[in-house]
């Protein structure tokens, strides 16, 4: 795609044009010797549909390529490395595999969905070049073509193509953009705090079920005279059955906790990522560009051009070096305004997946209720005719007992 269609493009683009889908999974084995193992990862692309196996700094490298050369673009970030690798005990070195797995896998929808982004040769090169190669290719690539800036259609033109008032824009759009960063982490936070309610469910039902079996299985016997000892047998028995019906309750519990874990949670991290990744360019604008745009505009208006032709040939053509080297730090920062507008324009264009995600919530709400309430449902009678048939043992003895008692006070006192 040339940059030159780009305005247009990110102005007018739909949610079903976002771009590309990945998968990014981990390898079943690791590899290397076994005091260095490393974990791979297997990406597919939908456009490519080659899987390629990458380690983590192979992401690292092509994380930091794709900064250097759109240093003026949403650039997402990378989940942490770890560190102290040792610390780590075999559950939760899992756990955080699989945490930087997710964060990964949504490092790359990011860079996918993006409409620059997803064109360049880097990316085209990351999803389907074989991992021997890959690094290198990815270095000579960059090294061809340089930064955005020295490759763009409307690099040169940035102030013409800049809407009136960008400037002051700019600053009202970063604080609404940081208002919804904080407001989407607050949601992020509670919809985490269910699923894990929803997991730490499955494991109290799972426990009560197996404390249910226990209590009908290790029982020891009552004594033979012992009143009710015929209902318990019965009811003991019945308690080992029941307590498989609390663990399905616990997988249906567990598989609401990752519905919500992966249909909402991760989402929502999706967005907050993305969010983040536009408040970082913000600060590389404000720290970076535009302060380099400021200092060339004061170099520019001093005595520099007044007094460029009584100069000598040497030191005009230092002065005129400085001179070129000045405009073109002006035209990177109109430049950088303008692509500060497109990627604007993309985080607005964003922003109504939360209706999207507001319906996956509901729904997985709802089916999760659904599905723990046809099993409760179905426990509910099978506990009635627990109940019953406990009571009936009861009856028959203690009607028993009570003829037993009649005929005995009979025959104390005789006939009258």
């Amino acid at each position: 795609m040339h940059l030159g269609q780009q305005s247009a493009l990110v102005d007018g683009l739909s949610l079903k044009e976002l771009g590309d889908s990945v998968l990014v999974e981990i390898e079943p084995r690791r590899k290397g010797l076994s005091f260095l193992k490393h974990v791979e990862y297997r990406i597919v692309s939908k456009c490519f549909q080659i899987p390629v196996q990458r380690r983590y700094s192979d992401f690292e490298m092509f994380h930091g390529l794709l900064l250097q050369k759109f240093i003026y673009r949403m650039v997402p970030s990378l989940p942490p490395k770890r560190i102290l690798k040792g610390v780590l005990n075999s559950v939760s070195d899992r756990e955080f595999n699989d945490s930087r797995r997710r964060g990964l896998q949504r490092f790359m929808t990011l860079v996918i969905r993006h409409p620059v982004l997803a064109g360049d040769e880097l990316v085209n090169i990351f999803l389907s070049v074989s991992s021997a190669d890959v690094l290198n290719k990815m270095r000579d690539a960059y090294k061809k073509t340089g930064d955005e800036f020295l490759t763009s259609q409307i690099a040169l033109h940035g102030k013409v193509n800049l809407p009136e008032g960008m400037q002051s824009q700019a600053a009202a759009n970063r604080e609404v953009i940081a208002s919804l960063h904080s407001s989407f982490n607050k949601l992020r936070d509670v919809a985490e705090r269910m699923a894990q309610r929803s997991r730490e469910n499955s494991t109290d039902l799972l426990m009560f079920g197996k404390d249910l079996s226990e209590l009908g299985s290790d029982t020891p016997d009552l004594p033979v005279n012992a009143t009710m000892s015929k209902a318990w047998k019965t009811q003991r028995k019945s308690l080992v059955e029941l307590s498989g019906e609390f663990g399905l309750l616990a997988d249906k519990a567990a598989h609401q906790g990752s519905r919500e874990e992966d249909e909402v949670v991760e989402k929502l991290n999706l967005l907050l990522e993305q969010l983040q990744s536009y408040k970082d360019l913000c600060d590389r604008h404000e720290s970076g560009v535009l302060l380099e745009h400021q200092r060339a505009f004061e170099k520019r208006s001093g005595p520099v051009a007044t007094h460029l032709k009584y100069q000598s040939n040497i030191e005009q053509s230092r002065l005129t070096q400085q001179e070129n080297t000045i405009i073109t730090m002006e035209m990177r920062s109109y430049f950088s305004l303008l692509c500060l507008h497109q990627e604007t324009q993309m985080v607005f264009t964003h922003l109504p997946l939360v209706t999207s995600i507001l319906g996956t919530f509901v729904h997985s709400q709802l089916q999760g209720h659904k599905e723990m309430g046809d099993v409760w449902g179905e426990l509910h009678p099978k506990l009635k005719d627990l109940f019953e048939s406990a009571n009936e043992p009861s009856s028959r003895s203690s009607s028993q007992t009570h003829t037993s008692r009649g005929q005995k006070t009979c025959a104390v006192i005789g006939p009258a």
